[in-house]
Formats: C-alpha cells, sequence, structure tokens
C-alpha cells in the first residue's frame, strides 16, 4: 500500500485536541523567573540616559539591564543576516550595507517598541511593575515614516555610522527594454503599493533559558522556525561551543516567516539565565508582537509596461522600493525574491527591474508567508488586467497569449535565483492551470451572462484572476537522520521545525513508502538540535521538497547495510531480497521474512549476532541534501466579487485555486495549507493594515485596531490539484507552505476594479477597504 498520495489524518491532532500539547508559555521549571522588555515610546530618539535604579529596587527584581551594561558584558553581535552565495554576488549589480541589531539599543532608539532595557523579576507581574519605574531620558529626533522622503536629500539619517537611509540596491534584468518599450505599439505605466501588514500566529513569540553550572551547557526552548541558527548565535553570544547549546521548539502555534529568523530576545534569555543562575522565561504579548515582532510587505513599484495590438507583452520595468523599517533582520532575501517573481508564469523577453532598501523609524521588515512574492505579483497581474482594459480583451485572454506553454518545459527564463543558480521552470502547465480555475467557478462566459444581468438590475460583480509561480525548496541544505530502532520501528530526525504543517505526518507518510512499513512505525522528532547536530530550518517553502530529499539518500544508504546483514542471516545474496511487510524477505518467497527488529539486533556491535564482518554496527545514516536548486511550484487563483456601491463592502462570492506543487504527498494537508494561506492573503488585501501617524505611533497596536478576517468573511474555497512532478528531487515534490498567500491581493484587486468597470476607478495600492472604495467612487 503506498501512503503518499493519502490524505491521512494528522497524527499530531490527537495530542493537540486533547489538551496534550505543550506551547512555550506551558513551560514551568522549578524558580523560574520571568523577563519583561522596556520599550521605546518613541520611534526616534538619542538614549541619554536609562536609568534603573528604581527598576532594580522594586519588590521581585532580580537583575536589570540596559543597552550600555551589555556593551560591557557582551561580544559584538554576530551578523545574523542570510548570507548570499558567492555565485548571485558574482552575477547581480548590487550595493549593501548591514545595520546590525544589537540585543538592547544603546546609542538611539530607532522604532516605537526597540527594547531599551530588561527587567527579570519572580513573577510576571512584579517585572511589569518594575518596568514602568523605569527612567528614560531619551533626545526626540524627527522620524523617518515615509520610505521615498527616507530618501530624499537632507533627510535625517537613521543609522548615523552609514551616512545614508539607502541600505540596499541592486539590479537584474535581459533582453534590451529601453529599445523595447521605445518600439511597441502601446505603453502603460503604474505605480503600484502592497503596505505593511504582518503574520498574527495564534501563539506569539517566547522562550526560556537554562542554564546548567555543572555542565557549563545552556537549553534554550523557542517559539522559533529555525532552531539551529538560535543555536548558532545562542553560542556565540555565551561564547560556549554550539554542543553546549540546546535549542528546542515545542508545539509551537503558528509562524508564517515571522519566526523565521533570530531576534535579540532569542539571545538574551539564554544569557539571562546564565547570569541569574535560574531559568528565565519570556511571554510576548500581542501588543508587544505588534509593535516588536517583525512586519512585511510595504514596498512601492514604478512599473513600466510594452504591449501589442494582442495583448502581448513586449517589455517590462519595474523600478521598486522597499521599506525595511529600522533593521534589515535578513538582509536581501525579500527584495530579491520580490525581483526574481515579478515575471511570473509568463514569457517576456525584454525585462529589468532595480530595487532599493530603505530604513526608516518602523519596526524592521522580513517574510511573511509569500516574503516578497505578493507584492510581484500584485504589480504584474494588476498590469495584465490593465493591458487586457486598454486593449478591449478578456484578461484571461492576455494572460493565456503571454504565458509560457507546457511544451516548452524546463523554461530558461535567463535570470539568476536568489541561490545564484539560472532561474528554469522544472516542469508545469500554467495556461492548464488558468483553464482549471475558471472552470471551478463556473466557467468565463457563463460568468460574463451573471455579470451582465447583474449590472442591469444594479448589483455590481466581478470576476479577478492572480497567476503566480513560486521558487521552493532553496537550498543551502537540510539534514536528516535514518535509524533503525531496537524496536524495528524507523526513527527519523531532521532540522525542519513545524509550526502546525503536520510535518510529523507527512513525513511518516514518505517514510512508511521508503521503507514499506506503515506509518505509525515510524517515529519523526523535530526541532531538537539535540537530535540532529546540524540544520537549517522551515522558512521559504522548502522543507518537504529538502527533508524527503534527505531521507530519501539517507535511506538509500541504509538499506542497503539492512539488506547486507538480512543476507547474512538468511544466506543468500543482497540482490535477492527485498523491503516488505515492515521486515526484509526473499523476492518469491512470501514466507520468508526477516523483522527489522531482527535485523537491528544482528547489527548490534559485539560478538556473533549475524552481522557480516565487512558491515560495520550500527543501522543509521545521515543525508545532508544541498539542492542543486528551486523547483517550481504554481497556481491560478480566481476571485469572484460582489461589491457594494454605497457601502463599499466586498462580499467574496467564489474563489477557486488551481494548484500544482508536483507530488502531493497528503492532499488534505496541502488543502489546508493552500486556504490557510489564501485566508491570509486575502486579509491582506480588505482590512489588516500596519498604520503609523507622522511621529512613527503605530496606531494599529491592537485586534481591536488590526482588523484580520473573520470566518463570515471567507468563502468555501474551491482548490484543484495540478501534478507536474519535479524532476530535481527523488520525490517529485515542491514546495507549497507560502503558496496560497501569494496571489489572493491581486485576485481580489483585480475582481473589484471588474465589478467597477463602468465606473472606471482602479485599485492599484492595497488595503482596497470600503472606505477607500466609497471614496473612489465619489469622486467619480
Amino acid at each position: 500500500m503506498a501512503y503518499v498520495g493519502q490524505s491521512l489524518r494528522r497524527r499530531e491532532d490527537r495530542r493537540l485536541l486533547t489538551g496534550q500539547g505543550q506551547f512555550i508559555a506551558d513551560l514551568a521549571l522549578p524558580r523560574m523567573l520571568h523577563a519583561v522588555f522596556v520599550r521605546s515610546p518613541v520611534a526616534h530618539a538619542r538614549i541619554r540616559n536609562v536609568d534603573l535604579s528604581r527598576a532594580r529596587s522594586a519588590p521581585g527584581v532580580v537583575h536589570a539591564l540596559h543597552g550600555a551594561d551589555l556593551l560591557r558584558l557582551l561580544p559584538p553581535v554576530p551578523d545574523t543576516q542570510l548570507s548570499l552565495p558567492r555565485k548571485w554576488t558574482a552575477l547581480v549589480q548590487h550595493s549593501f550595507l548591514n545595520p546590525q541589531q544589537p540585543l538592547l539599543a544603546h546609542d538611539k532608539a530607532r522604532h516605537v517598541g526597540e527594547a531599551l532595557a530588561v527587567i527579570v523579576a519572580e513573577s510576571r507581574e512584579q517585572a511589569e511593575d518594575a518596568a514602568e519605574l523605569v527612567g528614560l531620558d531619551l533626545e526626540a529626533l524627527p522620524a523617518l515614516i515615509d520610505p521615498e522622503m527616507a530618501l530624499a536629500a537632507g533627510a535625517p539619517i537613521v543609522h548615523d555610522r552609514l551616512a545614508t537611509n539607502q541600505i540596499g540596491s541592486f539590479q537584474i534584468g535581459k533582453g534590451t527594454v529601453d529599445t523595447a518599450l521605445a518600439v511597441a505599439p502601446y505603453r502603460l505605466k503604474r505605480r503600484f503599493y502592497s503596505h505593511r501588514y504582518a503574520a498574527m500566529p495564534i501563539e506569539c513569540r517566547g522562550g526560556v533559558g537554562l542554564w546548567d553550572p555543572r555542565t557549563e551547557s545552556a537549553t534554550v526552548w523557542s517559539a522559533t522556525q529555525v532552531v539551529h541558527w538560535v543555536r548558532r548565535e545562542a553560542a556565540h553570544i555565551l561564547r560556549l561551543p554550539e554542543a553546549r547549546v540546546r535549542v528546542v521548539a515545542l508545539d509551537v502555534g503558528g509562524g508564517f516567516g515571522v519566526k523565521g529568523h533570530v531576534y535579540p530576545e532569542d539571545l538574551l534569555i539564554p544569557f539571562l539565565a546564565r547570569a541569574t543562575g535560574r531559568p528565565v522565561r519570556w511571554i510576548e504579548d500581542r501588543r508587544e508582537h505588534l509593535l516588536a515582532a517583525t512586519h512585511s510587505r510595504d514596498q512601492i513599484h514604478d512599473v513600466e509596461i510594452g504591449f501589442d495590438a494582442d495583448g502581448r507583452i513586449l517589455a517590462l520595468r519595474d523600478d521598486f522600493l522597499l521599506d525595511c523599517g529600522a533593521w534589515n533582520p535578513i538582509g536581501a532575501g525579500i527584495a530579491y525574491n520580490t525581483a526574481a517573481h515579478l515575471l511570473g508564469p509568463y514569457k517576456i523577453d525584454n525585462f529589468a527591474a532595480s530595487a532599493r532598501i530603505a530604513v526608516t523609524n518602523k519596526t524592521p521588515n522580513t517574510a511573511y508567508r509569500g516574503a516578497g512574492r505578493p507584492e510581484a505579483v500584485f504589480a504584474t497581474e494588476r498590469a495584465m488586467d490593465l493591458v487586457a482594459g486598454a486593449l478591449g480583451l478578456e484578461p484571461a485572454q492576455v494572460r493565456r497569449r503571454n504565458m509560457v506553454p507546457a511544451a516548452e518545459m524546463p523554461y530558461a527564463v535567463g535570470l539568476a535565483y536568489r541561490d545564484g543558480e539560472p532561474i528554469v521552470y522544472d516542469s508545469g502547465d500554467y495556461p492548464g492551470g488558468l483553464d482549471l480555475a475558471l472552470d471551478a467557478i463556473g466557467g468565463l462566459a457563463a460568468f460574463r451572462r451573471r455579470q451582465r444581468e447583474a449590472r442591469a438590475q444594479g448589483r455590481h460583480l466581478g470576476l479577478g484572476i492572480g497567476c503566480y509561480v513560486e521558487g521552493t525548496g532553496v537550498g543551502p541544505f537540510e539534514s536528516a537522520i535514518v535509524r533503525i530502532d531496537p524496536s524495528g520501528k524507523i526513527y527519523v530526525t531532521s532540522g525542519a521545525c513545524p509550526q502546525g504543517q503536520g510535518m510529523e505526518t507527512v513525513y511518516a507518510q514518505i517514510v512508511a513508502d521508503l521503507w514499506q512499513v506503515a506509518p505509525e512505525d515510524v517515529v519523526v522528532m523535530l526541532a531538537d538540535t539535540a537530535q540532529i547536530a546540524t540544520g537549517f530550518g522551515t522558512i521559504a517553502s522548502r522543507s518537504t521538497v529538502t527533508v524527503s530529499a534527505a531521507v530519501h539518500y539517507a535511506s538509500a544508504r541504509l538499506k542497503q547495510k539492512v539488506l547486507a546483514i538480512a543476507a547474512n542471516l538468511l544466506e543468500c545474496a543482497p540482490a535477492d531480497l527485498e523491503l516488505r511487510e515492515g521486515g526484509v524477505g526473499v523476492v518469491g518467497v512470501p514466507g520468508q521474512t526477516l523483522s527489522l527488529a531482527r535485523v537491528a539486533a544482528a547489527a548490534r556491535p559485539g560478538w556473533d549476532h549475524g552481522r557480516p564482518p565487512n558491515v560495520e554496527a550500527g543501522l543509521e545514516e545521515i543525508h545532508h541534501w544541498e539542492p542543486p536548486t528551486v523547483t517550481w511550484s504554481a497556481a491560478t487563483h480566481v476571485a469572484i466579487v460582489e461589491v457594494d456601491i454605497e457601502t463599499g463592502h466586498v462580499a467574496i462570492e467564489r474563489y477557486a485555486i488551481a494548484h500544482d506543487c508536483g507530488v502531493v504527498v497528503n492532499p488534505m494537508l496541502v488543502e489546508g495549507q493552500v486556504m490557510g494561506g489564501t485566508a491570509q492573503g486575502i486579509g491582506g488585501v480588505l482590512c489588516e493594515a500596519l498604520a503609523y501617524d507622522g511621529q512613527g505611533q503605530l496606531l494599529s497596536g491592537s485586534l481591536l485596531d488590526y482588523a484580520l478576517p473573520k470566518a463570515d468573511d471567507l468563502p468555501p474555497f474551491m482548490v484543484v490539484h495540478q501534478h507536474s512532478p519535479s524532476p530535481l528531487n527523488p520525490l517529485g515534490v515542491k514546495g507549497v507552505g507560502e503558496g496560497g498567500a501569494v496571489a489572493p491581493p491581486a485576485a481580489i484587486a483585480n475582481a473589484i476594479c471588474d465589478a467597477l468597470a463602468p465606473f472606471a476607478v482602479e485599485f492599484n495600492a492595497t488595503p482596497i477597504t470600503a472606505e477607500r472604495i466609497v471614496e473612489a467612487l465619489r469622486r467619480r
């Protein structure tokens, strides 16, 4: 029986639904202390003094530190940004500066919510009370909120030592854009803006640190997506070998990228545990999350597009600006993701993109589900609809005429990906996906008839399309260990860190097929650096692609050993054996089978257990999978909306998704990922927004002001699977984790514009709220 391809129930759900899950806030250790951070109340200020004297004498306070203290106590903070491979830096014209965020600010506060001090007390309440006693002497400086103003001559400088607010830029391209635009029969220019919003996992960030003086080692429990990355940086701060730092992620209540890098708090908690000699816990509350956990999106795109009378795109230029906030925790990754995905599923021979990264006095900006791709897709897909509108063509027709046909796969795009390798779409049928999504909503012709009938009745229906491709399974590597337990169970561990995706279930299905056992006979242990010494983590739609390959190759080597030992026991050749029914048997002889437990017993070190003399003891293999480059998932989203022109309310009537992630390991879990991401994308385009006033104060600092979508805001989702296996990994899988969130802003915006086409209004900036719709209609 093959388990890959089946919708098995998640094995994680039993513990989670019966209250047996354990999150950071559930972890209570004896004599545990509680940390609270004192955060800047202003967006930009020089720090004259942080007075902790009253706080240190407050009831229950055990320890208190500010930024100047840490300068004396700790080594310089390491560069925690994701490095760019040499291949990329050799190919792409670029310039990057790297302001490194301190664990506690000591010279300037650069955004509201930046940590200035930390209080450690016997209880959280006592720590919070003491934090109120901290005296802050801050010299207010002009706040920069607009990235274009930040790059203007004479603007205040956020990072004095850099003498500029532009901390990054690069250019990529192919063909002859200027010439192609000059001769194009039609040209169109627009500015597109993807506004700032962020991941809102149900569990905010948090961590617990424990110092063991006997072994001089630290254990960190963190709500993170990257346990090995946290371990590396914590070891540096503590001046310890990595072997003496263990990092564990318990059940993590959502990540979505916001927990996908190392924060200052991640490193301070183990330091405080060692300094106090007691366990220390920090739990982020929701307001703190909105102020201090990283935000996302916030890009301005100036696009020029040249096209002919048939709607074929002859040239595309995009000059875009990313507001990275006060710091840039993961470097150029987001901006280059945007640039690399601008062409989408289309054949466009002449292309140029230039990016600038500006610092402002807002919360730092990094990855949130999609990580630069939604911004690219919003710009390109809105432009596709505008081209269709300018020519009086059907938007689906314009897309189909420009799409890479299935017959041309694999398709070389002519640009480099962020791993430095050429972008080559490995497999897929993009026109077929468009047709499937349109069929799922009842067909385009049938909708246009309904739309005309609705308009005759004074109702406004619209159909919007959003197409995208997504590079997934990026390197540089992922590791996996496969071991045959003495019980005969298959033990698997990896550097992947789950946050609700169902990884334990998916990996058990993959391993069960590799070893011809039941999934119940596979033990999956993840997110613990004590289980595997080397790992990368779960970001960028990569884990199923990379872990499945690592497991495959580790299993391949281990199978050779298992067959050699079984052949010795059965007195036959290894070539005569096969894996079957949870053991090893002779091909064609049903009754002659050894259990894996018997093979494991023979593999023990020592005398005469049945292991051949030329085979080492033990049944364990590790493999570090280094993918040659990314696999390319793809999808088409089609939305039908109805807009109330009196109130501006947008009701989503139908929503269809044709998604291709190669071989589908568990269709139910893939659909859950796609639907969940789509819900987040819909929230991003219609209601979620992180708004600042002119002084850099966050106006949407609670869930009363930050409007998450509710269940009744969302339609039923129709998900259609395409299956285009990737040739780049043994299982043929592609990533799926981020894709759902990429297309909804474009699809919904296009649907709203289509609904309001009689009024000739355009919505090229998000969020598209009811107020903005009413105002746009009033102006018309």
